[in-house]
Formats: structure tokens, C-alpha cells, sequence
């Protein structure tokens, strides 16, 4: 009996450890956020920057913002923007969308992407 309840704790901390790791953390992203609003709003209603307003940012055409200037690629990219889309487009702007005008050089780091995401994903609702 013992040793079936060192097996039952052994696996629920595992499972603990490995949810940590996964889990995205949306206050580190909405301090990775801070890099993004140099150029970018994220509320509702709110004026477009350097960047356009990402509110709705998810299920949106790419280029479709009104009163934005989309560089000739993003708007014949042809994307809708997914979580996925814009992990890819976070990590290397250029390689998702050659020639687009974004002057951001990307964010290799995947847990980084994620923390981000989860922030903007919670604060575009």
C-alpha cells in the first residue's frame, strides 16, 4: 500500500511540473506587451499606432484594418489570423509575411510567444 501511495504523489507532482511548465503566464506577457505598445493598442475603439489596433486581432483578415497602411504584402498575405498565424508571425515577422513593414525582428523564444499570447488573447475579449 505504501508504495502504490509513493506512486500516486510521484505522479500528481509530475503532473503539477509538467502543467507549470505549459501553462502560459499572462502577467509576464502583459509585461512582454510593454515592447509591443510602442507601437500597437489592444482595447476596444482604441486609435491605431505605428502598428494597427490587434482588438480582434483573431479572426480578422490580415490588412483589414480601417484607416491603417498595410504594406503591399500583408495585404495579399491572405491570412486569418489564428493563435497559430501569430505565434509564427511573433517568432519571425519576415518569414511569415516576406516584405511586410513590421520594423520588429521577432521572438525566437516559444515560451515568451506563449506568455504574450495568452495576455493578448485575455486582454482582446
Amino acid at each position: 500500500m505504501q508504495g502504490m501511495q509513493s506512486k500516486i504523489v510521484l505522479a500528481a507532482a509530475l503532473l503539477a511540473l509538467a502543467g507549470g511548465v505549459n501553462a502560459a503566464d499572462v502577467k509576464r506577457g502583459q509585461k512582454l506587451f510593454e515592447e509591443c505598445a510602442a507601437c500597437h493598442t489592444h482595447e476596444r475603439g482604441a486609435q491605431n499606432g505605428v502598428g494597427p489596433n490587434l482588438f480582434g486581432v483573431v479572426g480578422r483578415k490580415a490588412g483589414e484594418v480601417d484607416e491603417f497602411r498595410y504594406s503591399p504584402a500583408m495585404k495579399r498575405s491572405g491570412i486569418v489570423w489564428s493563435e497559430q498565424d501569430l505565434d509564427a508571425y511573433i517568432a519571425d515577422p519576415q518569414a511569415k509575411v516576406p516584405a511586410n513593414r513590421m520594423p520588429f525582428s521577432g521572438m525566437p523564444d516559444a515560451r515568451d510567444r506563449a506568455d504574450l499570447l495568452a495576455y493578448l488573447l485575455s486582454a482582446l475579449k
